[in-house]
């Protein structure tokens, strides 16, 4: 058996790509028959900064993610109607233009949070031909049969089924349910292609070999696009958690029996988000979209901002405290920067080396977002660094943050150097709540002949004129 490992280091060599500076990135994307929440967000942005950590070392990145618009069934075991038929029917829509209208929306999220767009987007319903032939490989290496309602893929047949969720084959079964095993050998086994119903016309269906028109199963398009895009083996795979014991399992299941090749040797998963301590969910009524965030008045910076502070392996409890608290925190980020923005005054753009260990250290070791942070803000106080020393290294700290600092900063220059050191106290002073301190800075301030005035885009400082 191949090991499969489930976290991610640059440090001590622990992480060993195929090409020695090209990376194979795949991420499973939405499928498009509703709004993404921010509990599917949060995946998405803990791949983004995957994809930034490996750039910011020097690896270019070939980014996969696929676009699920037919095939999804509203359960796993095979049974109940395809989510975006369901879905198109619902909403009295034409499936094709529903499909279209939802991915354009998960591209506008993708944009608001300033996530590196993938170098390819393929989607489901343009690689039929490429799930056929997958199938038909399967099929000739004996590891299907066929149903009255499609064709199965018979996990007992794969003797490393199981590997990546570490579960024995009588615990998957054991944990199945019985009563719509429709006949599959194995409570474990999945569709990789269904057939129309009789009588039932779908808006998405297609010919194939097997006689009957349908339509294929969920598990089989990642499987045919990944290696159509990656090849096989390919260096990383990223999902949701959820994904572990059906989806992901069932992508190696298919792939490695069609080719007798390893899939991906890394996996990589990023945990659910809760709201005020219970599951989000639509039928919790608390699957939030990026829109009833910005509703209320909130930067999508600044959820980025809030996933930063745990772990992607961690669950993240969101509430609108807390998310209030990223976005204080992301506008004092930008008045700091602000401040020490107007004492650059060389082309030098150099970081400071030993913050920059210390922070790649961090974001090298398994992503760790919220050691991270903590050193930068550790940098902001640090009283030894001059001002444009940490103008220079937050940005290129953001480079992995993602927090799109550079737009809103632009160097000031011609403000004596002490008088930034003047305004930089007062806003650590002001951060910290400690505003009688604060009037002393600005009387300092006003003592050397400038006025400072307070902005949404952060501190104004200004030469008093007689």
């Amino acid at each position: 058996m191949i090991k499969l490992f489930n976290t991610l280091s640059l440090k001590e060599d622990f992480f060993k790509p195929i090409s020695d500076n090209t990376v194979g990135l795949y991420t499973c994307g939405p499928t498009v028959y509703l709004f993404a929440h921010i509990g599917n967000l949060r995946t998405y942005l803990f791949e983004d900064l995957l994809k930034r950590m490996l750039i910011y070392n020097g690896f270019e990145v070939n980014h996969v993610m696929n676009i699920t618009d037919v095939g999804h069934l509203s359960s796993n075991a095979d049974v109940g109607e395809d989510k975006m038929e369901l879905s198109a029917k619902n909403q009295d829509m034409n499936a094709w233009k529903m499909a279209e209208f939802y991915t354009g929306a998960f591209m506008k999220d993708l944009e608001r949070l300033n996530i590196i767009k993938p170098d390819n987007i393929p989607k489901a319903t343009d690689h039929i031909a490429e799930q056929i032939e997958m199938i038909e490989k399967l099929e000739k290496n004996g590891y299907t049969y066929q149903l009255e309602d499609g064709i199965y893929f018979d996990v007992s047949k794969f003797a490393e089924y199981g590997k990546l969720s570490r579960q024995k084959m009588d615990e998957k079964q054991a944990g199945a349910r019985v009563e719509v095993n429709l006949g599959k050998r194995n409570p474990a086994d999945f569709a990789l292609w269904k057939f129309t119903a009789s009588g039932v016309k779908r808006q998405m269906e297609w010919d194939n070999p097997w006689g009957r028109r349908g339509f294929p199963g969920w598990h089989i398009e990642c499987s045919a696009m990944s290696t159509k895009y990656l090849g096989q083996p390919f260096d990383i795979h990223c999902g949701g958690i959820d994904h572990i014991p059906v989806h992901h399992e069932n992508e190696i299941a298919q792939s490695e029996a069609a080719s007798g090749k390893n899939l991906a040797n890394y996996w990589l998963h990023g945990e659910f988000m809760l709201v005020d301590g219970r599951r989000m969910g639509k039928s919790e009524g608390n699957a939030f979209l990026l829109e009833d965030l910005i509703k209320r008045g909130f930067d999508p910076l600044a959820y980025r901002y809030l996933c930063l502070n745990t772990h992607y392996r961690i669950q993240l409890n969101f509430t609108w405290e807390s998310l209030a608290g990223a976005q204080k925190a992301l506008d004092r980020l930008r008045e700091h920067l602000n401040v020490f923005s107007q004492s650059v005054n060389r082309d030098s753009k150099s970081a400071n080396s030993e913050y920059k260990k210390t922070f790649t250290d961090a974001i090298n070791n398994d992503l760790n977002m919220p050691l991270a942070l903590g050193n930068l803000w550790k940098l902001i106080k640090d009283e030894n660094v001059a001002n444009e020393d940490k103008y220079f290294t937050l940005l290129d700290f953001d480079r992995i943050l993602g927090l799109d600092l550079s737009k809103k900063n632009e160097p000031l220059v011609n403000i004596p150097a002490e008088v930034n050191e003047l305004v930089s106290k007062r806003e650590i002073a002001r951060s910290e709540k400690n505003y009688k301190l604060a009037d002393e800075f600005r009387t300092k301030i006003s003592e050397s002949g400038y006025e400072i005035e307070d902005s949404s885009d952060g501190p104004k400082i200004k030469k008093i004129i007689a």
